[in-house]
């Protein structure tokens, strides 16, 4: 319960951390020609895609460790 709890609250200070950012890259965007707010699109894609990976790879080493192997069924 203690780790579920420590999860949950990490979690929430990310998201509400970010948060932020969302309206004021919206805002700018807002106020660029197409060729710069599509820059600014792909530099966030860009920033994105790292901790989205890394992220994705430690969910599918959990996912495989947790798997049951065919002699526990």
């Amino acid at each position: 319960m203690k780790r579920f709890f420590l999860t949950a609250v990490l979690l929430s200070v990310v998201f509400f951390a970010q948060g932020q950012g969302c309206s004021i890259c919206t805002k700018t965007a807002g106020d660029l020609d197409g060729k710069s707010a599509k820059g600014l699109n792909t530099g966030i894609l860009y920033l994105a895609a790292f901790p989205l990976a890394l992220l994705g790879t430690i969910g599918y080493i959990w996912w495989k460790s947790n798997k049951p192997t065919p002699n526990e069924q």
